[in-house]
């Protein structure tokens, strides 16, 4: 059986030594360039340029073959020639993990030396420790950006251009509630609404309202969307219906919108059908839960 083959090329940055810090990977399958980041407010240069081998890594099924390419002397002589591991030993055990569930390859690129995807990961490395600069140990990054992006230097709203912007792959999930009467939720559950199977055609509404995001939202992208997905979970104790909406594209531009659009559209269609015996359902709670993908990196709530 042929292996699946994989290239990740990694770096990491930090300032202060020990100080904020932040890695970046670009994971490449064929043609895709899937970049990943992330960062810390206290940490060092070497646990940045680790991180960025072991999220490359992790990012990838057990079983794969992967070539490593980084520009950390000490991640490839620790891996290739047996450098003492006196340090970090957190890091080195899951990196060592990985690699036992791997067949990795590692190569040393020369850093700042005109590499393009080396400069790249560079790039994501640095833009991911400026959001923990004046970050407290433990705390959360400071906003990425002091200026709206969705409005030009007059104050006008404009549409973001994104034509400069890598196709990469890029997911989301957002998140939401509806909270009804135990005795609604549980006429849903027994499929006794008038209207018929709720959770269904919430669902197809969700799904069709993530493909029109562009339509709904005047600055949104029209994105090319491979995958939108919406489920539901029900406390029928608490009256409470939790939605959850995923969405993927491999695009310029993240579709964060069209995950919040599909909970969205599919909480208001639950209130929709069962309007008639409870119009005291609130809803509720609606948030991003998590982005993959994209130059800002990744965001956990």
């Amino acid at each position: 059986m042929t292996l699946a083959t994989y290239d990740i090329y990694t770096d990491g940055s930090c300032s202060g030594n020990p100080g904020p810090g932040g890695w970046g990977a670009i994971v490449l399958d064929g043609a895709t360039k899937t970049p990943l980041s992330g960062g810390e407010a206290a940490t060092t240069n070497n646990r940045m340029e680790m991180l960025g081998v072991i999220e490359g890594l992790a990012y990838l099924p057990a079983g794969s073959q992967v070539t490593v390419h980084s520009d950390s002397q000490y991640v490839i002589n620790t891996m290739t020639k047996n450098w003492k591991r006196n340090a970090n030993p957190d890091l080195w055990a899951r990196m060592q993990a990985l690699v036992d569930e791997r067949k990795v390859k590692w190569e040393w690129v020369r850093g700042h030396n005109g590499h393009p995807l080396n400069e790249a990961v560079d790039r994501l490395a640095v833009a991911a420790m400026s959001r923990f600069k004046g970050v407290p140990a433990g705390g959360a990054p400071e906003p990425q950006s002091d200026f709206l992006t969705h409005v030009d230097a007059e104050g006008n709203a404009r549409m973001v251009d994104v034509s400069d912007k890598p196709d990469s792959v890029r997911t989301a999930l957002a998140g939401g509630t509806i909270t009804m009467h135990p005795a609604t939720l549980a006429l849903i559950l027994e499929g006794k609404m008038e209207k018929g199977d709720v959770f269904t055609v919430a669902r197809i509404a969700g799904i069709s309202a993530a493909k029109h995001t562009w339509e709904l939202i005047p600055l949104a992208h029209q994105i090319p969307l491979s995958h939108i997905s919406v489920d539901f979970e029900s406390d029928a104790e608490s009256g409470v219906v939790t939605i959850t909406g995923g969405s993927r594209t491999n695009a310029k531009t993240g579709v964060e919108m069209e995950a919040l659009t599909a909970v969205s559209m599919a909480a208001l269609t639950v209130y929709d059908m069962c309007k008639a015996v409870d119009r005291a359902m609130v809803i509720g709670q609606i948030r991003l839960l998590e982005k993959r993908g994209g130059t800002h990196g990744d965001y956990t709530a």
